[in-house]
């Protein structure tokens, strides 16, 4: 597949998957194991998913922010990967560690490099993310609720 067509097809996923939380449209996108190959402070950072755990990993992500949107902004494409920039916001409606639900809206951005195999299944990904603004809004929300 050349690099628009994986482009869009990782476009799609992200629309269907993580923006829908249509967890069953992964099984057309993933490959037989993902690798969270580095993604600092992310539970799941170095290990290897197979569909089954993919959809857990989603579904735990999505279950504080159930209305959260990827607004993707780039994409990159080279070799077996495309790069992805991309703005994300959800509003808190689920209990994080440390953090009960405000009913606030929580932004960030990252960066994303998805990896592809040779029949353009999603293979893993490398991410970087802006955990410490996240954790200062929530901070935020927290004191400005008590």
């Amino acid at each position: 597949m050349n690099a628009l067509s994986r482009k869009t097809r990782l476009k799609r996923f992200i629309e269907l998957v993580w923006n829908e939380g249509k967890l069953d449209a992964a099984d057309g996108y993933l490959a037989g194991a993902y690798t969270v190959v580095h993604d600092p402070g992310d539970p799941w950072e170095g290990m290897t998913l197979d569909p089954a755990g993919f959809k857990d990993r989603v579904r735990l992500s999505r279950a504080a922010f159930p209305d959260q949107q990827f607004d993707v902004q780039e994409m990159l494409a080279d070799g077996g990967g495309v790069a992805m920039t991309w703005l994300w916001a959800g509003t808190h409606v689920g209990d994080l560690p440390g953090f009960p639900a405000t009913g606030k809206p929580i932004h960030m951005s990252g960066a994303t490099i998805y990896f592809f195999d040779d029949a353009d299944r999603l293979t893993g990904h490398w991410q970087i993310t802006d955990r410490l603004g996240v954790y200062q809004q929530l901070q935020r929300n927290l004191t400005a609720s008590r």
